[in-house]
């Protein structure tokens, strides 16, 4: 990231902390508008829908957004609990029908793939191949692009990518199927040119290939009019699909102009006054048009994420900032403490069916207006979790942790028979994943990233951060890279130049460390092979550890969890930053030229402890993830 860019998005990240203007919502100012609407969410909509409905799905990405932002384990069991409601055992999905080839119902598909990478349990990954299998038999228009449904042939609506094309991504991903990126950025492109008005940038709700749908324009084949929602529906599409799509694919940067076109259209809707946006964009001064919540949401959201993972340049934040502000001020309403409405939501728009909707300005004036409809509830969560986010500190801007998949090179089968790399790794989301600690680093403005070659000054000289986890036994791995005196050498340099290392061993038996204590040992510190902190069970008592009072590292966290861990030994080099109850040091610092190193004998911050899900609440792992986080931050600074 150059410095203007850094600059620049730490200037509008700080605008990112506004509150509301209403003063029932400025009573609650300890408690985020994020979490205000999820407490809302739990308590209107406490049991699964009535039916498989891509609207409650929306929802419930907004709620995953937040677990992983906040460690609130209450969040992800309200996900589950409500696609427990529709997946039996067998993998079975309640009300669905596949014959109905409904893309709509293909969108909750992204849930379940991330239960399946959470938990692991195959129902989820049964469910969501159930949906892939309806992609396959998905009818299609000559140019290639998937009907709405069954019942709208030819047509492409707007709405459709968002509800097919990000499971379409992820699961692809996941399985290993290349060549299905080639169709998924196709589609929109495709969108895209059948859509887009030429003058204004806009895209039209709908296309019908035939041009004979009594809504579409016989010669185009658009739909009359500019929905926000529909464009909403699309930009949100793209900044979730590009989560899954490979960085190295030739059409990815296609979409990404995409999106920035989008963007630029979007902008020139916004309305100065309130920041927000009409229902109708290509009508903002018809009577009886009005400001809509739903679309609004989206596009806050679509576009700070956008600007976030880099996708636009950075004074698009304004947009962001300037819509989110307006939302509160247009939309949100106090409903209780610690709870708020959200209002102004359009209860639904389409074209065609019974009875016939003909796209016209009176038609689309005609739907009801409502609060607390799913669609804006969730457009809502991800639009206030991105802002949150932004209005976070920034003290990793344009750093880069790079986390070492070279010591520590497990690998096994996974669902699909493709080998992959699994255990402490940023990407991976199961217990034993570090992704909830890599969303702290990205939250934090750093780079996460991988390094899968051995050390060198060559590839550790553009990170700020290097961690070593866990290093292979033969048991583990069958030819394990042991460390030697090259990556020593090349490993203290860097140190001494100003990076942060960070050494994560295990208790004895699960870790190498004859060699990995030879690269310890420069920095006055040696992982002993013993196990403490042993828990029988789910004895978590067993495992607690007190931080004292001023740790020089842990601001937030006072009670964490750790068990089976090696015990360090030090010489006057490093120094203790805690210890167990029977005084042996846990964790220790070293400080090395310009540079520092933290190390503790155990990886303890993988997702099983620190995601809320196993641990009782009262354990603090993932304040202490972040409280690390923010330590090596201050590290790097003081540089």
């Amino acid at each position: 990231m150059n410095k203007s860019r850094t600059l620049i998005f730490s200037l509008l990240a700080l605008m990112g902390t506004t509150s509301s203007a209403d003063a029932q919502i400025a009573k609650t100012p300890a408690k985020p508008l994020s979490d205000q609407m999820a407490a809302t969410v739990m308590e209107i909509w406490p049991e699964r829908a009535k039916k498989w409905s891509y609207d409650h799905g929306v929802v419930q990405d907004g709620m995953d957004a937040l677990w992983k932002r906040s460690g609130n384990a209450s969040y992800f069991k309200y996900i589950q609990n409500d696609m427990d409601g529709f997946i039996s055992a067998d993998g079975t999905i309640d009300t669905y029908s596949q014959e109905h080839v409904n893309i709509d119902n293909v969108k909750n598909g992204t849930v379940l793939l991330d239960l399946y990478k959470i938990t692991g349990q195959q129902k989820y990954f049964k469910a969501a191949t159930t949906l892939w299998e309806q992609l396959k038999i998905q009818p299609r228009t000559k140019q290639g692009s998937f009907w709405h449904k069954k019942i709208y042939p030819n047509q492409v609506w707007l709405d459709g990518l968002y509800m097919g094309q990000p499971f379409y991504a992820e699961y692809a991903a996941l399985i290993g199927n290349k060549e299905a990126f080639d169709d998924i950025a196709n589609q929109f492109i495709w969108v895209e040119q059948n859509t887009r008005d030429t003058r204004t940038g806009l895209l039209y709700h709908g296309w019908d290939e035939s041009k004979t749908e009594r809504w579409a324009d016989p010669k185009t084949g658009l739909s009359p009019h500019i929905w926000a929602r529909a464009m909403g529906w699309y930009a949100m599409a793209l900044v979730e699909t590009l989560d899954n799509f490979p960085k190295t694919h030739p059409k990815r940067q296609e979409m990404i102009n995409i999106l920035n076109r989008l963007a630029a259209a979007v902008k020139n809707t916004q309305n100065n006054k309130t920041g927000v946006w009409y229902d109708i964009l290509d009508q903002p001064n018809r009577k009886g048009n009005y400001f809509e919540s739903s679309a609004s949401g989206m596009f806050v959201y679509a576009i700070a994420k956008g600007v976030r993972l880099g996708y636009l340049p950075a004074s698009y934040f304004v947009v962001a900032s300037k819509g989110y502000k307006g939302i509160q001020q247009e939309f949100v309403e106090q409903r209780a403490e610690g709870k708020i409405n959200l209002k102004g939501t359009v209860s639904v728009s389409g074209l065609g069916g019974k009875p016939y909707r003909d796209g016209s300005y009176e038609y689309y004036m005609s739907e009801k207006v409502v609060s607390n409809d799913p669609k804006g509830v969730g457009a809502f969560l991800m639009a206030a979790n991105e802002m949150e986010i932004a209005a976070l500190p920034k003290p990793g801007l344009g750093k880069t942790v790079l986390l070492d998949s070279y010591f520590n090179n497990e690998s096994r089968k996974d669902q699909s028979g493709n080998l992959v790399s699994w255990h402490y790794k940023w990407d991976e989301l199961a217990n034993g994943g570090f992704s909830m600690w890599a969303d702290q680093f990205n939250n934090a403005g750093f780079k996460t990233a991988t390094l899968k070659a051995a050390p060198t000054a060559a590839n550790l000289k553009n990170a700020s951060v290097y961690i070593i986890v866990d290093p292979d036994t033969e048991k583990e791995t069958e030819k394990p890279n042991f460390v030697a005196q090259n990556d020593i050498k090349a490993i203290a340099e860097w140190v001494k130049g100003g990076g942060i290392l960070v050494l994560m061993a295990n208790d004895t038996g699960n870790v190498e460390l004859d060699h990995f204590n030879q690269l310890a040992k420069t920095f006055g510190i040696e992982f002993n092979k013993d196990s403490k902190g042993r828990v029988v069970k789910s004895q978590f008592e067993m495992g607690k550890v007190m931080l004292p009072p001023d740790n020089e590292i842990f601001k937030t966290a006072k009670q964490l969890y750790i068990k089976e861990y090696s015990s360090l030994k030090l010489t006057t080099a490093a120094k203790a930053v805690l210890k167990d109850k029977d005084g042996d040091n846990v964790m220790a610092i070293a400080k090395y030229g310009k540079g520092a190193v933290f190390a503790i004998g155990d990886p303890w911050l993988y997702n099983e402890y620190v995601d809320g899900r196993k641990l009782p609440a009262d354990y603090q792992n993932f304040e202490a993830g972040q409280d690390l986080v923010n330590w090596i931050g201050k590290q790097l600074l003081k540089k």
